[in-house]
């Protein structure tokens, strides 16, 4: 053994590691760090006050809270029911299961144009649901409660498919053993088998907040676009564009970049932190 261990040669598989290095960096930098520092940039054509007056003005605010806030419960939703998704289709065996594992990822096909077109049809006061839910009172469409089902919609396949494979690789004689040594159901998910799928969950997690902070297309149909009710960010930057007020929609950007930036740093110091967890009980 230490003898195969002693021939293997040092270094990755993969040579170059300066040029492959350099690349990624490269890469990056064009890709990411260049057109967001243009930003950046952009709003420093804006005197501190003007700044301050462009983000904190009701209509921003009132659309920051709704993006994000919306955003964070539609992924605690997607991180919920698609570990339980996730779960059906790894380990049970029934008529349909391929099907519906390949409509998991329809809402990564669709365009989310059509999607938005699709759930306003739907919840609409005169569509299929819309017409059973406005006798008893909830409005979907045009309201915040569309747009929390629109993230809901783009955003199930990330937690999806990011659980899956944890989910397939995970061996059952862990939970056999729990079992053996008098275990109930719920101690045996809670210690043996969440700690495993935790930091993949919290990845999956991450994803689907990620993708429904900048969501656009599914949203502005459903959400009705109503200032200070159902008005989310991305729109508003648009709006500043077509007013041609660069600066100000830069600045909205730069706020929102900064948000979701330590939103999810925090995600990823939590996961780092799980993934440790789960290295030192394993």
């Amino acid at each position: 053994m230490s003898a195969t261990k002693k021939s293997r040669p040092h270094g990755n598989v993969l040579p170059g590691f300066r040029l492959a290095l350099g690349f990624t960096l490269f890469y990056l930098f064009l890709l990411i760090l260049l057109p967001l520092s243009a930003a950046f940039f952009k709003t420093f054509t804006l005197t501190w006050a003007q700044f301050i007056a462009a983000v904190t003005s009701p209509r921003v605010l009132a659309a920051l809270k709704l993006s994000f806030g919306a955003s964070l419960i539609a992924a605690t939703i997607n991180a919920f029911f698609g570990f339980i998704v996730a779960w059906v289709l790894v380990r049970y065996e029934f008529p349909g299961r391929k099907l519906i594992d390949a409509l998991v990822d329809l809402p990564f096909a669709l365009p989310t144009s059509v999607a938005g077109i699709a759930l306003t049809a739907i919840y609409a006061p005169n569509g299929w649901l819309g017409s059973l839910l406005e006798p008893l009172g909830i409005k979907v469409a045009v309201t915040r409660i569309g747009v929390l089902i629109a993230l809901v919609f783009i955003g199930m396949p990330f937690v999806v498919r990011t659980v899956q494979p944890v989910l397939e690789d995970m061996q059952s004689e862990k939970e056999e053993a729990s079992a053996t040594l008098g275990a109930g159901r719920w101690a045996t998910f809670s210690r043996v088998l969440f700690p495993i799928v935790r930091p993949a969950l919290m990845t999956g997690f991450a994803m689907a907040f990620a993708r429904a902070v900048g969501e656009y297309g599914s949203v502005i149909f459903i959400a009705g676009n109503i200032p200070l009710v159902s008005e989310i960010t991305p729109l508003i930057i648009v709006t500043k564009l077509e007013q041609y007020d660069y600066a100000g929609a830069t600045a909205v950007a730069v706020v929102m970049l900064l948000i979701s930036f330590t939103l999810l740093l925090l995600i990823n110091y939590l996961q780092w932190r799980s993934s440790r967890f789960r290295t030192a009980v394993t």
